[in-house]
């Protein structure tokens, strides 16, 4: 990262970093960089529409801002597909699966994935908001939380499914986890009455 001389303090200089000074908008202010995570879930759909709706005119999203205003990031994590699964209720041995299953599957992923941050893109483009996309493969709660530290995210959004304590504590929820885990300030969005019911 190059950095800089910055005249400032009592005639001593401080450094900046360029990328820190690229993110100054033209008032002084810091863009703000929001990342939303989606799924296939209309929980994360919601999240999105939420972040949309919400924060678009106060973090700078407006086509007016230009190149000066916020950034948007819509972030996928596709899980790894397992090479080998282990039959739940049987005692049979391993299922291995083959190389041209693997990548069967793998291109199905893709093609999702595209899919997926096709919808989420126009529903940007509607909203006159530019955003940019990115798709990670591992575990979601792990990738999300790192990949929001590493782009230096002002403000991750993601979506509850509503899931009791007992439930949670099972299956895991990928929003509790970044709440917990996450460097940034995190908006968790709670579906709608009507769908929660």
């Amino acid at each position: 990262m190059e950095k800089e001389t910055v005249p400032g303090g009592s005639g001593s200089a401080m450094l900046q970093s360029k990328e820190e000074e690229e993110t100054k908008m033209t008032d002084g202010k810091k863009k703000m960089k929001v990342m939303v995570a989606i799924d296939e879930s209309a929980e994360s759909v919601n999240a999105l529409k939420w972040a949309l709706d919400n924060l678009y005119g106060i973090v700078g999203f407006t086509p007016e801002a230009g190149g000066g205003g916020g950034i948007l990031t819509i972030v996928h994590v596709q899980q790894p597909f397992q090479r080998f699964v282990l039959p739940a209720l049987s005692t049979s041995s391993a299922f291995y699966a083959t190389s041209s299953m693997v990548e069967s599957v793998r291109k199905s992923q893709e093609e999702n994935s595209a899919a997926l941050l096709s919808r989420a893109l126009q529903m940007c483009k509607d909203k006159m908001v530019k955003a940019e996309s990115l798709v990670l493969e591992g575990d979601p709660k792990d990738m999300i939380c790192q990949s929001a530290e590493q782009m230096h995210i002002d403000l991750l959004v993601v979506g509850s499914r509503g899931l009791g304590k007992i439930k949670r504590a099972f299956l895991g929820s990928v929003s509790d986890y970044c709440a917990h885990h996450a460097v940034c300030p995190i908006i968790i969005v709670k579906p709608p009455k009507e769908q929660h019911e």
